[in-house]
């Protein structure tokens, strides 16, 4: 480490961490009630359990992010955190908000707009966290008067996703036009500014990783910015089928969204040459590993699964069947589960005490069980959704009775899960079983002194 502010983020890797494992805890809770009998089912029906599910996977994933960019900037900005003090009271507020929005969604105090369930009170909470986090980021590269491309796409990522959480504070009497606002949120944050995030992490660790040249790394992150711009934004339509908007939003969509997983190729392609120039040599070749995967896992969750239900002639058939879960899941996981554990596994040897060196082989336990695991309960959703759609769409039979047909793949989907929930419980017991400490080496390599392996 070689700012102190640095060790900011170890507080917001812990508690990310920590939501992982819960948000696990309820995953498997959702899945074995389409098993039956539930006798939790008055207590925690499955609509709050997916919400509880589905919204601690993104508070978890946003609080990875904002710990990587205080563990990210100092380095690149070559300066310390302009506010050490904002940048805890941002994660206080912001863990009281998270925690105050899912106990509430299991009291089933909530807007019921799916995805932004959040009460108004914890939206004006978020709001108000992101601002005091972009500006103590901004106040630090202001202070600094340096930054860099993947700083800058980094930055520009988080800025822009609280620019986009601004919809989601405005309510609206019409179903259809709340659902295509929503979107604005959803849509544009999974797949537009998040790619950003990740596209801007990869860049940072692929050059301290494998020792490629910065500016190459950094001319292949306008690249994936232009993709993710040009397809993104208008490959939002392909969530506007079916919800009472003009027609000509299928072709927009379906056009567009076959555009999307042009980025995320690029993604691998430039991870991929990365990896060949090191050799997989680095010391940490875990975090290598989670890097890499990444990338390769984007492109076949997001850019393959994704493209494969979003074309309007297939997704008639498809939406709102377990082919979308299918896709969410490992799109997730590649995207932006797998980064995040990447720069938490990068940065734990500088955050804590006798990590230098020392033999990997948990971390890998977790990594491939997780990559299996999620593997598995991709085949798990895919098949279910296949059986489902041919059974319900096509032959015509009623919702409960397709349920009942495709019980073995949620046994095998309830099997993976858990295989994939013992990866996470590895994942959190390996950053946990060492103390933190929090040395800063002032007489260590910049980013551009590094040389390649």
């Amino acid at each position: 480490m070689r700012y102190r502010t640095q060790s900011i983020s170890y507080w917001y890797f812990a508690i990310a961490v920590c939501l992982f494992g819960l948000q696990m805890v309820f995953g498997l809770l959702a899945v074995v009630k389409y098993l039956g009998p539930d006798p939790l089912i008055d207590l925690l029906p499955f609509d709050r359990v997916k919400a509880v599910h589905t919204n601690l996977l993104i508070v978890w994933v946003l609080t990875g992010f904002m710990g990587a960019t205080y563990f990210v900037v100092p380095e690149e900005s070559r300066t310390e955190i302009y506010s050490p003090k904002l940048a805890f009271w941002q994660l206080g507020l912001w863990v009281v908000a998270g925690l105050t929005a899912v106990i509430g969604y299991l009291f089933g105090w909530t807007e019921g707009n799916k995805l932004l369930e959040q009460p108004y009170i914890v939206k004006l909470a978020i709001v108000v966290v992101m601002l005091m986090f972009l500006f103590n980021i901004l106040m630090t590269i202001r202070k600094a008067g340096r930054w860099t491309t993947t700083e800058a796409v980094l930055v520009a990522g988080l800025g822009l996703a609280a620019l986009l959480y601004l919809p989601a504070l405005i309510s609206y009497d019409n179903y259809t036009i709340s659902i295509f606002y929503r979107w604005w949120t959803i849509h544009l944050w999974v797949e537009g500014v998040w790619e950003m995030i990740q596209a801007g992490l990869l860049a940072y660790l692929l050059i301290r990783l494998s020792g490629a040249d910065r500016e190459v790394m950094e001319k292949w992150l306008y690249v994936i910015v232009g993709l993710v711009f040009i397809a993104g934004i208008l490959g939002t339509a392909h969530h506007y089928y079916w919800v009472g908007v003009p027609r000509y939003w299928l072709p927009i969509g379906g056009i567009f969204s076959a555009l999307e997983p042009l980025a995320l190729f690029v993604m691998v392609a430039y991870a991929y040459t990365a990896m060949r120039r090191s050799g997989m040599s680095h010391p940490n070749s875990l975090a290598l590993h989670w890097t890499i995967g990444s990338a390769v896992f984007t492109a076949f969750g997001a850019g393959l699964l994704g493209l494969a239900h979003t074309w309007p002639a297939v997704n008639k058939w498809t939406h709102g069947t377990m082919i979308t879960p299918m896709h969410g899941h490992s799109a997730f996981f590649g995207a932006y589960v797998m980064i995040n554990l990447a720069i938490m596994t990068f940065a734990l040897p500088a955050l804590t005490e006798h990590r230098e060196g020392e033999d990997q082989r948990l971390g890998f336990a977790a990594f491939w069980l997780m990559v299996g695991g999620m593997f598995g309960m991709t085949l798990a959703f895919g098949t279910a959704g296949i059986t489902q759609t041919y059974l319900e769409r096509i032959m015509g039979l009623g919702y409960m009775e397709t349920q009942l047909k495709i019980q073995v793949h949620m046994l095998m989907l309830t099997v993976t899960g858990i295989l994939f929930t013992i990866g996470v419980a590895l994942f959190i017991y390996d950053f946990f079983r060492k103390r933190p400490t929090f040395t800063v080496h002032t007489d260590a390599p910049a980013a551009e002194e590094v040389q390649p392996v």
